[in-house]
C-alpha cells in the first residue's frame, strides 16, 4: 500500500544516509514525537515538512529518525511533547535521548542498542507492533504485548518484576519446598501478589487494570488487599485498588494476535489499534461514534485498516506511514 513520500529516501552508496549532527539529531527526534502525539495538528505537519527541507541534513535526520522507530518501535502513539515537556516524566525525556543519540548512531548503533537493551532500557521491552515471550527462570512466563518494558527482580526471597510501561501476561507457577518465594509483579500504582495464576496487567495512564484468566490474585495498594478471581478483574489506583468486576472475555486476546471488540466505538477501536503501528491513527469526529464488532489481526493493521470501508461508511487516509486518518467517506460528510 502507498502511504505517501515521507516514507521514501535515497540511501546513499553503501546503504546508509549521510551522518547527522547531535544538535540536529534531537531536533528530529522532537519533530517524530510531536508528530506521534495524539495532539498534534495539520500545522505540526507543514512545520515540520518546512524543517525538513530547509536544510538536507534536516531531511537526512528525519529519514534516520524515522527508520530508528521503525526497526526499533521507539516512540508508542501516547507519547507526546506535551507530556515530554513535565518534569516529572524523566522516563520520557530519556526516550527523547535515546532516540536522538540512535539517529546518531546509525545502523552501527541500532544492532548494539538491541543486542544490549539492559544499557539502554528495561531489562525486557517490546518495541511498538511487537510481542515477546519470555521464560523465567522459576518455570513462570510472561508476554509482552505492544511498547512494553518489565524489569525482572529475584533473589533468595522474592520473585518481583516490575511493569514500567505497556501490558503483560504472566504465568506464575507456584514453587515447591519449605520457603516458596512470593511472586509479585508491580506497578506504579501498586502490586499483584499471586501463587499459581494467569493473568494480565495493563498500564493505562493513572491507573493500571488488572484481570485474571486462571487462579486467584491478591492487588495491594494504598493500605489495601483486594481479592481477585479467575474471570475478574480491577484497577490499580493510587489511592486504593478498585472493587472487583466482571473481566472482559477477551482480554488476553492479544497474546494470541488477535483484538476483538463488540459494539466498540471507532474512536475507541482506532485508539486501541494504533498502539500496534507507529506513528499517529486518528479517527475524524465525524465517525467517531460508529460501531464495530470482530475480530481482527493485529499482525498486519494495515490490512485492518483497507477492510474498514467494506463495513463502514469510511475512507482511510494516509499522508504518510506515521500519518493516518479514519475518515468520512466521500459525499458523506
Amino acid at each position: 500500500m502507498h502511504h505517501g513520500g515521507d516514507v521514501s529516501a535515497p540511501w546513499g552508496a553503501a546503504g546508509e544516509l549521510p551522518a547527522v549532527d547531535r544538535k540536529v539529531a534531537r531536533e528530529a527526534a522532537r519533530w517524530l514525537l510531536r508528530l506521534s502525539s495524539e495532539r498534534a495538528t495539520e500545522a505540526d505537519v507543514r512545520a515540520c515538512a518546512q524543517w525538513r527541507a530547509s536544510k538536507a541534513e534536516h531531511e537526512h535526520a528525519w529519514q534516520r529518525a524515522q527508520r530508528v522507530n521503525q526497526r526499533l518501535g521507539l516512540v508508542p502513539s501516547s507519547l507526546g511533547m506535551a507530556a515530554l515537556n513535565r518534569p516529572d516524566l524523566a522516563g520520557r525525556r530519556a526516550a527523547l535521548k535515546t532516540l536522538a543519540a540512535l539517529i546518531v548512531a546509525g545502523p552501527a548503533g541500532w544492532a548494539a542498542w538491541r543486542a544490549s537493551p539492559f544499557e539502554w532500557s528495561a531489562d525486557y521491552r517490546s518495541a511498538t507492533g511487537e510481542q515477546r515471550r519470555v521464560a523465567l527462570s522459576d518455570g513462570s512466563s510472561m508476554h509482552l504485548n505492544t511498547a512494553s518494558a518489565v524489569d525482572v527482580l529475584y533473589d533468595a526471597d522474592l520473585r518481583l518484576l516490575r511493569l514500567r510501561a505497556g501490558e503483560i501476561a504472566v504465568h506464575a507457577v507456584e514453587e515447591s519446598g519449605a520457603h516458596p518465594r512470593p511472586f509479585v509483579v508491580r506497578a506504579r500504582q501498586g502490586e499483584v501478589q499471586a501463587r499459581a495464576a494467569r493473568f494480565c496487567m495493563r498500564q493505562d495512564g493513572a491507573a493500571c487494570r488488572v484481570s485474571v484468566q486462571e487462579g486467584r490474585v491478591n492487588l495491594r495498594g494504598g493500605g489495601v488487599v483486594v481479592p481477585l478471581a479467575a474471570g475478574e478483574q480491577a484497577w490499580l489506583r493510587d489511592d486504593a485498588p478498585a472493587r472487583p468486576e466482571p473481566a472482559d472475555p477477551h482480554a488476553a486476546d492479544w497474546t494470541r494476535g488477535v483484538l476483538h471488540v463488540n459494539a466498540w466505538r471507532l474512536d475507541a477501536f482506532a485508539a486501541e489499534l494504533g498502539r500496534y503501528r507507529p506513528g499517529l491513527l486518528r479517527c475524524d469526529p465525524e465517525v467517531a461514534g460508529l460501531r464495530l464488532s470482530g475480530a481482527f489481526q493485529l499482525h498486519d493493521t494495515d490490512a485492518v485498516l483497507a477492510a474498514l470501508p467494506s463495513t463502514l461508511p469510511v475512507r482511510v487516509r494516509y499522508r504518510s506511514a506515521y500519518w493516518v486518518t479514519i475518515a468520512p467517506r466521500a459525499g458523506q460528510a
